[in-house]
C-alpha cells in the first residue's frame, strides 16, 4: 500500500444523459477538478463519486462501465 502508485485520475469520468459522473479521492483537488469539468459541461449536472476504494482495482467509473467480451462455447 504505501508508496505503491494508482490509478486516481480524474480523467476518469464517465458521461451520461444530462449528467458528468466524476471520481474523487478525498483530496483539496477535487474541488478543483469538480469545477473544471462542470464549466467544460455547462448543460450537464457534474456529480462526484467517492471512488478511494475503487481506485484499489485499478480504474474507476469509466473503467466500470466498460464493455465485457461476449464468450462463445
Amino acid at each position: 500500500m504505501d508508496g505503491e502508485r494508482l490509478p486516481a485520475s480524474y480523467a476518469n469520468f464517465y458521461i451520461a444523459n444530462g449528467v458528468v459522473l466524476v471520481p474523487t479521492f478525498n483530496d483539496r483537488n477535487d474541488r478543483i477538478a469538480l469545477n473544471i469539468l462542470a464549466e467544460c459541461f455547462p448543460s450537464r449536472e457534474v456529480v462526484g463519486i467517492h471512488a478511494v476504494d475503487l481506485v484499489w482495482g485499478l480504474g474507476t467509473l469509466h473503467c466500470l462501465t466498460q464493455q465485457q467480451p461476449q464468450v462463445r462455447r
